[in-house]
C-alpha cells in the first residue's frame, strides 16, 4: 500500500510517528488518535525507519518543530470564524476527525489521489468518523486544482481558512507563487491563510541541521524553497494583511523548550483584505 505513495508524501508517515508520540505523553498539546495507525500503515516507506522509535535521529530534530506546528495550527483554525475550510496538500493531517468544529463547517482536504487512498484505507480501518462535513478532493496541486476544487461544492464567495502545512518548502518559488496566486483569486474577504515562515536561514538552524544529519538527504533533497523569507511581503503586495509568529514564542506560551534555531523559524498567517475583490 505504502509503495504508490510519492516520496514528498512518504515524509507525511514520519510526521504522524510524531504526532503520535507526542499524543502519549500526559501534557499534550494535542491528542491525535489515528497517528500511531498511520505510523504503523506506512513505517515500511520510511528509509531510514528505525527500531529505537521515531523521535530518534532526524524525528528527534524535527519533534519539537512538529508539535508546536501541529498546535498552532489547530489553533488558528478553530479561531478563524470560517465554516469553509480548505488543507492543501493535506496528507495524513486528521483535523476533520480529531478537532470540533462549529456546526455547518465543510472541509476540503486536497491531496494526490494515492495519499488520499492510503489515508482513507487506515482511517476505514479505524471506524474513524468526521466531526464536520469532509470532502476529500484528489489533485495535483502543480495543475488546476482551483477547477476540482470549485466541482466538489467549495464556494468562493464565503470566507474560507486555508492551511498549506508542510508544503511551500516543496515548491519552487514560482510554483509556490502560482499556488498563492490561486487561493487569492479564490478567497471572499475575510479569508485567512496559514503556513511556515522563515525569514533567514542561520548556519545552525533547522534546516542546516536537517541537511547534516545523518539520513537527512531523504528529506531535504525535496525541499524547494517556497518563498523563502519573503512571505509577508508577497502576501501583503497580494491583497492580504499578514503577521508572523516564532515558534519561541509559541513554546514559552505552552511551555515547552524551544529547539536552537526558534526564534529564526515560525510561522505567518494572513487575512484577506476586505477591498480584495474576486477575479
Amino acid at each position: 500500500m505504502t509503495e504508490s505513495l510519492p516520496a514528498v508524501s512518504r515524509t507525511a508517515v514520519g510526521v504522524a510517528a510524531l504526532r503520535a508520540a507526542e499524543s502519549r505523553r500526559p501534557d499534550r498539546l494535542f491528542d491525535d488518535p489515528y497517528a500511531a495507525a498511520f505510523f504503523e500503515a506506512g513505517r515500511s516507506a520510511l528509509p531510514d525507519a528505525s527500531p529505537s522509535g521515531p523521535q530518534a535521529g532526524l524525528g528527534a530534530l524535527f519533534y519539537p518543530q512538529v508539535v508546536i506546528r501541529t498546535r498552532f495550527y489547530d489553533d488558528h483554525l478553530l479561531g478563524s470564524d470560517c465554516t469553509q475550510v480548505v488543507l492543501l496538500a493535506a496528507g495524513l493531517d486528521t483535523r476533520a476527525f480529531r478537532l470540533t468544529w462549529p456546526a455547518g463547517t465543510r472541509l476540503f482536504e486536497l491531496d494526490l489521489p494515492e495519499v488520499l487512498a492510503f489515508k482513507d484505507d487506515v482511517l476505514d480501518e479505524q471506524d474513524a468518523e468526521p466531526s464536520c462535513e469532509r470532502v476529500v478532493v484528489p489533485a495535483d496541486l502543480r495543475e488546476d486544482w482551483a477547477t476540482r476544487l470549485r466541482g466538489a461544492g467549495f464556494d468562493p464567495a464565503a470566507p474560507t481558512a486555508w492551511l498549506a502545512e508542510g508544503l511551500l518548502m516543496y515548491l519552487t518559488p514560482e510554483e509556490a507563487e502560482r499556488l498563492l496566486t490561486t487561493v487569492g483569486e479564490l478567497s471572499a474577504p475575510g479569508s485567512r491563510i496559514a503556513f511556515e515562515h522563515r525569514p533567514g536561514t542561520p548556519p545552525d538552524s533547522l534546516i542546516a541541521r536537517a541537511k547534516a544529519a545523518a539520513g537527512g538527504e531523504h528529506v531535504t533533497s525535496l525541499w524547494r524553497g517556497g518563498l523563502g523569507g519573503r512571505a509577508p511581503e508577497w502576501l501583503a503586495a497580494h491583497g492580504w494583511a499578514p503577521s508572523t509568529v516564532t515558534r519561541a514564542e509559541l513554546a514559552a506560551a505552552h511551555g515547552r523548550p524551544s529547539d536552537d534555531d526558534a526564534t529564526a523559524g515560525g510561522f505567518v498567517t494572513a487575512v484577506r483584505d476586505q477591498s480584495s475583490t474576486l477575479r
